[in-house]
């Protein structure tokens, strides 16, 4: 089984270094030291461990076939007459999504308002949370 250092393996859950060794020591996630002498933790446990938290974490509000759903900060809007694109920083994600301008007129999207970005497949909508 692959091992995965603690750096990383907090990257791949979008938590802090010191939150990971927080689980570990609370014994929520069982943690091995490698050859090198550094805490590592094993790949598949990690994966149980990150599918476990998922289904933990709070959805937002409303009804959605989508299932994944990134809330973020409208940061740019780019329109024309018959579409725009609009950008998001989701956390450490940006995340971009071409939508009608009408839409964006509807939905008062402009830099500066928190929307939820909503991901099925290749398609990108954009809701205002």
């Amino acid at each position: 089984m692959p091992h995965i250092r603690i750096s990383d393996a907090a990257q791949f859950l979008g938590v802090s270094d010191d939150t990971l060794r927080r689980w570990i020591s609370a014994g929520d996630l069982a943690a091995q030291t490698d050859d090198a002498g550094r805490k590592v933790v094993d790949g598949a446990e990690l994966a149980r461990f990150s599918r476990r938290r998922s289904a933990q974490l709070p959805h937002p509000e409303g009804a959605s076939s989508a299932r994944n759903r990134f809330v973020g900060l409208v940061t740019q809007v780019t329109s024309d007459a018959v579409l725009s694109q609009v950008e998001l920083q989701c956390g450490p994600y940006r995340v971009v999504s071409l939508i009608s301008t009408e839409a964006v007129r509807d939905l008062g999207l402009e830099p500066g308002v928190v929307a939820t970005a909503s991901m099925k497949a290749t398609n990108v909508s954009v809701e205002r949370s």
